[in-house]
């Protein structure tokens, strides 16, 4: 299947496409991961990207198609895919429709302030880019990773300042998508809110799957 997730700051985009790429055993692709990689190893991409992130706002996108039309034509999603924080905007859409079809598009929505809760509480590992929570998900030992043993961290995106400004602009310039897809038959919509089980379970149920 291919597959793109949508949904504001917090609604566990991530969490979920992870979850389902693995039932599918397909690719999760995260563009954000993929542009957050490029800033800790300082690649042009990186140094380019990093003064849209701290900010909160849309790395552009001529560098957001690019890289991800070239993750598309590797070799292991050519069962499918399932393409987290892409797109982003109409014109990234429009520029995806013209690389592949879709099979369809999961919308994840949760009230404003859960999920600046859900963001200000998350913990990510440097090393292995595990996820975790300090509330739904927390590690087995506090700020240690239960993977690797790395110290945990908190991303300059998941302060409080930051994700206000991300949901402002995932209102502003994301949310469009959500009437396109719509419009165009793709759309599933799914209530991100409860437990990562819970939440899995409505998507298999919005996909048929």
């Amino acid at each position: 299947m291919r597959l793109v997730f949508l949904g504001p700051p917090g609604a566990g985009k991530g969490t979920q496409a992870a979850k389902l790429a693995n039932y599918l055993g397909v690719p999760r692709i995260s563009t954000g991961d993929i542009l957050r990689r490029n800033v800790s190893e300082g690649t042009e991409l990186g140094k380019k990207a990093k003064g849209f992130m701290d900010a909160g706002t849309l790395v552009p996108d001529d560098l957001v198609i690019a890289m991800t039309e070239t993750r598309i034509r590797e070799s292991d999603a050519k069962r499918g895919f399932i393409l987290d924080g892409f797109p982003r905007t109409i014109a990234q859409a429009n520029a995806l429709a013209s690389l592949t079809p879709l099979d369809a598009v999961v919308t994840l929505f949760m009230e404003h302030e859960e999920l600046i809760k859900r963001s200000t509480g998350r913990r990510v590992c440097p090393k292995c880019e595990a996820l975790y929570h300090v509330l739904t998900n927390p590690p087995r030992k506090p700020d240690v990773c239960d993977r690797c043993g790395s110290r945990l961290i908190v991303r300059e995106d998941d302060r409080e300042d930051v994700v206000r400004t991300r949901i402002d602009t995932y209102e502003e310039r994301t949310a469009p998508l959500i009437k396109y897809y719509r419009d165009r038959g793709l759309l599933r919509e799914v209530y991100a809110g409860g437990l990562i089980d819970e939440v899995f379970l409505r998507v298999l149920d919005a996909l048929r799957v």
